[in-house]
C-alpha cells in the first residue's frame, strides 16, 4: 500500500512536505525549510537566493522561486533533482523525530498528492513521476544504510 502525503498540516506525514517547518543548514547558512533551499539554488550566488531564504513562509519561497522575472541559473533542469536530494537528505538528517517517522514507512511507496504537480508529485490523475516521494525513498534507503 502507497502512503499519500501533501499539506505539511496533514499527520504523521506532512513532515514529507517540503513545507513542513524542519529548518536545516546547508551551504553554511540555516534555512527555514526544505522549500526555502531548494526554491533560492535556482538563482544561487544572487541576491535572489538570499531574499528568498529570508521570507517567512514557504509558500512565499515558492511564489519568489516560481517567478520567471528572476534570472534561473542555466543549468537548474540539470541540476534540481540532485538539490533536492540533497536539501531532503539534510533534513531528514536533521531532525530525529522525523527521521523516525520516514523509517517507520518501511518499504511502502510514497506519493506526493500533488495534483497540479506532474514532475514532483503524482499529478492529478496519478500519471505525475513523483520524484519528490522517488527521492524521499531514496532518502529512506540511505538512512536505513546508515
Amino acid at each position: 500500500m502507497a502512503i499519500y502525503f501533501y499539506s505539511s498540516r496533514e499527520k504523521p506525514y506532512g513532515c514529507f512536505s517540503n513545507f513542513s517547518a524542519h529548518g536545516l543548514t546547508l551551504d553554511g547558512v540555516w534555512w527555514p525549510t526544505s522549500e526555502h533551499y531548494f526554491q533560492a539554488q535556482k538563482f544561487v550566488g544572487t541576491p535572489h537566493a538570499d531574499q528568498i531564504r529570508q521570507v517567512k513562509l514557504p509558500k512565499d519561497a515558492a511564489r519568489l522561486g516560481r517567478q520567471r522575472t528572476r534570472p534561473l541559473r542555466p543549468d537548474w533542469e540539470a541540476v534540481k533533482d540532485d538539490v533536492m536530494r540533497q536539501a531532503v537528505l539534510c533534513k531528514f538528517e536533521t531532525h530525529a523525530d522525523i527521521q523516525d517517522i520516514l523509517l517507520s514507512t518501511g518499504n511502502q511507496d510514497l506519493v506526493e498528492n500533488a495534483p497540479g504537480d506532474y514532475y514532483w508529485g503524482c499529478g492529478q490523475n496519478g500519471t505525475g513521476k513523483n520524484m519528490l516521494g522517488k527521492i524521499l525513498m531514496e532518502v529512506r534507503e540511505r538512512l536505513r544504510a546508515g
